[in-house]
């Protein structure tokens, strides 16, 4: 039966997973290290490997919800994120994690997003929507992040390099 809500909450997952993939082809060669000129910012690798946990959040949520169907996922906690990672490191990661993010999606039905789930913050549960969503806003706001490297660093890029344009395009 199609389940229409996780459909296109999946749908906009990948839009956003396909951008942030986008912007990692945008990156020029450069040291792992290079930071923005900006105070207290992380180095670029950093921020690469903080994508990485963008894409576990996902991951995380899923396995929570169905730990027997997902207990493979369990083998994701032992990946590193949030050290300094390179650009192919992250594109083949990033894949990895959005195969899992299919898989585990593929698993519920609209209803499921109601449901309760426990967490470290509310042990009471939140909606699996409002858990997903909320990593959903932590991959968008870090891929902004990766925009503002990137223009940073020299890199032409812009609106179009982050959003996915619906319709016909403008002239």
């Amino acid at each position: 039966m199609p389940q229409p809500l996780c459909s296109a909450l999946l749908e906009k997952i990948h839009e956003q997973i396909e951008r942030s993939t986008h912007l990692l082809d945008l990156l020029p060669a450069m040291p792992l290290e290079w930071t923005p000129p900006i105070p207290e910012a992380k180095p670029i690798g950093w921020l690469l490997g903080h994508l990485l946990e963008c894409m576990a959040g996902f991951c995380a949520v899923l396995y929570t919800v169905r730990p027997r169907k997902l207990a493979h996922f369990a083998r994701l906690k032992t990946l590193p994120v949030n050290h300094l990672c390179g650009v192919e490191e992250a594109r083949d990661r990033i894949a990895e994690y959005a195969a899992c993010i299919d898989e585990g999606m593929a698993l519920l039905e609209d209803a499921a997003l109601a449901s309760r789930v426990p967490t470290v913050f509310v042990p009471g549960g939140e909606p699996l929507l409002t858990l997903l969503l909320g990593n959903l806003e932590h991959l968008i706001s870090h891929k902004y992040q990766l925009l503002i490297y990137l223009k940073l660093a020299g890199v032409t890029a812009g609106t179009r390099d982050i959003y996915r344009f619906r319709g016909k395009p403008a002239e």
